[in-house]
């Protein structure tokens, strides 16, 4: 019976597995990208003009706007944000350009703003916690505060 024993060399099989092990490793600390909001296109944006366009061809040209203004509807905001992360960490903003548009009463371009990053803020909320006014009480008092007081002398008996 011919012996047919296929095996590599030792250092070879070390090696290969040596590769997929950092290759699997290295997997994980990739950067995700991520995009989010109105895909810019330059070419487009820098074509609206104060005094030339209206709503209409401002809709025509851009599209619908991420959002309109809170308390009129003649403000238009196209947002874009691009944003990298490292596995599980939390997204940072790399690149984020705010366009608002804004229009007259009579539904023409007034002014057209562009900002970036320079107005990201980072928002550290207070903990885990929500801060709220009231009394401050243990878990033994919400389970065993109100003994005694159903028919409590002063607390108005049912029928009174």
């Amino acid at each position: 019976m011919p012996n047919s024993n296929l095996s590599l060399p030792a250092p070879r099989v070390r090696l290969v597995v040596l590769g997929l092990a950092a290759l699997l490793a290295t997997s994980g600390c990739a950067q995700l990208k991520g995009r989010q909001g109105y895909v810019v296109d330059p070419l487009l944006t820098e074509a609206i003009t104060a005094g030339v366009d209206n709503r209409e061809s401002v809709e025509k040209t851009l599209g619908r706007p991420t959002f309109v203004g809170q308390f009129s509807n003649n403000e238009y905001y196209y947002v874009s944000r691009e944003t990298r992360q490292l596995a599980f960490a939390k997204p940072r903003p790399v690149d984020q350009q705010v366009l608002r548009v804004r229009f007259d009463a009579a539904g023409n371009v007034a002014a057209v703003d562009r900002t970036g990053l320079e107005l990201v803020s980072k928002i550290s909320p207070e903990g885990d916690k929500t801060p709220t006014l009231g009394r401050h009480r243990s878990f033994f008092e919400d389970i065993f505060g109100n003994i005694g007081a159903v028919g409590a002398p002063g607390a108005g008996a049912p029928g009174q």
